[in-house]
């Protein structure tokens, strides 16, 4: 993988993180038009700059993290059941991973549900502000994460849907899936980088790489998050679900004409 093609993945993954369009789907698409190997390192590099993204979230929102312990409960609370059933069901979400065709249905089926969103929960948006985040709702919100365990859900479209199911507006919900995917992500992602380290070790070629994948995923992210939240409490997420059907199907007519389609 050479600089270019590092910063463009990382393109992709700091504008569609925390859309809810599925960044599995734009990784397929984006790594296949660049014919990019899917080797060890690549597949590591598509999870390692994820951490530029969390930290975005971080940056962006560092008060709420120092607001309360409380805060942090609640995160462990919603990321519980990813965590858990993550682990044990590894070895199917591998096999999942494989499948185009899932990720292919899953954007497409997500792309449906996200043109309905707005009538189902229309009233939950008329309310002043939303409510009070229990811990309940917290664990509500991270069964939803579990249903993302599946290629080309989207992570961010099952947890607002999960927000916007337990009371909130569209804005708190959107942000509390960005919070929640701070111990998520990184829970992926060193799990992913201890791994790749032990069994193959990191160089000075790919290290730089790395570097410059976060950075560009950082900054990218940050602009994504502030425009997505501004776009959604205006317009809400039919934009969204029109989006991913015609992705799922363009995911769905390369496949059908033999192109060679990589998940990483």
């Amino acid at each position: 993988m050479n600089y270019f093609e590092a910063i463009i993945l990382a393109i992709v993954e700091g504008l569609t993180e925390y859309l809810p369009v599925s960044s599995t789907g734009h990784m397929i698409i984006a790594s296949s038009i660049m014919g990019i190997q899917a080797d060890e390192f690549v597949k590591l590099f598509t999870v390692a700059i994820q951490f530029g993204a969390i930290l975005s979230v971080v940056v962006l929102y560092w008060k709420r993290f120092f607001q309360s312990i409380d805060f942090y409960f609640k995160l462990l609370v919603g990321f519980l059941p990813a965590a858990v059933l993550g682990f044990l069901l590894n070895d199917y979400i591998d096999a999942m991973l494989e499948n185009v065709i899932v990720v292919a249905a899953s954007l497409m089926i997500g792309g449906i549900i996200l043109l309905f969103v707005d009538t189902w929960f229309k009233q939950k948006e008329e309310e002043e502000d939303a409510q009070e985040l229990t811990y309940l709702k917290s664990f509500v919100i991270g069964c939803f994460q579990v249903i993302a365990m599946i290629p080309g859900v989207s992570r961010s479209a099952a947890t607002i849907i999960g927000g916007l199911s337990q009371h909130l507006n569209r804005k708190s919900a959107a942000e509390f899936s960005f919070f929640l995917a701070v111990p998520t992500m990184a829970a992926a992602t060193g799990y992913k980088m201890l791994k790749y380290h032990l069994d193959y070790g990191f160089t000075t070629e790919n290290l730089p790489v790395l570097l410059v994948g976060n950075v560009v995923a950082f900054i990218v992210a940050m602009v994504a998050i502030k425009g997505f939240i501004s776009y959604l409490s205006k317009h809400g997420f039919k934009l969204f679900g029109w989006y991913r059907i015609v992705l799922g199907a363009a995911i769905l007519l390369l496949y059908a004409l033999g192109y060679e389609l990589q998940i990483m």
